[in-house]
């Protein structure tokens, strides 16, 4: 088996076990931590405030005012549903947590139509 048939064979089962959430919604938040750390001096553990701003960040970055358009086709409709990918992560053996990372750390962060319409950074692309 490839790295690469191993990897579809595990977003398949993360999509079987929670088909709410499409299989690009499982990529996006792995992007999004990636994006987080590599905007850090050091590597370190990120929090769910912090992976949900990267989130945010990234989708505008990637999807401009499309982002929430791209996220709900997703399945994601707020940050507790990024929460509930990142905890599917961890389920899988994809991501770790700490002791104190809890599901509800995501809930309520912000709001997606403020985020990504009503508040959106049109002088970000320039």
């Amino acid at each position: 088996m490839t790295d690469v048939e191993f990897a579809e064979e595990i977003l398949d089962r993360l999509v079987e076990r929670n088909p709410r959430f499409h299989g690009k919604a499982y990529m996006f938040i792995l992007s999004s931590l990636h994006h987080v750390i590599d905007e850090l001096d050091q590597p370190r553990h990120i929090s769910g405030p912090e992976l949900a701003e990267g989130a945010r960040l990234l989708a505008i970055e990637q999807f401009g005012p499309l982002a929430r358009t791209v996220l709900e086709h997703w399945g994601i409709h707020s940050t507790l549903d990024l929460g509930e990918i990142v905890f599917a992560l961890v389920d899988a053996g994809i991501l770790t947590k700490q002791d104190d990372d809890r599901l509800e750390d995501f809930r309520g962060l912000f709001d997606f139509e403020e985020a990504f319409e009503r508040n959106y950074p049109w002088a970000a692309g320039d």
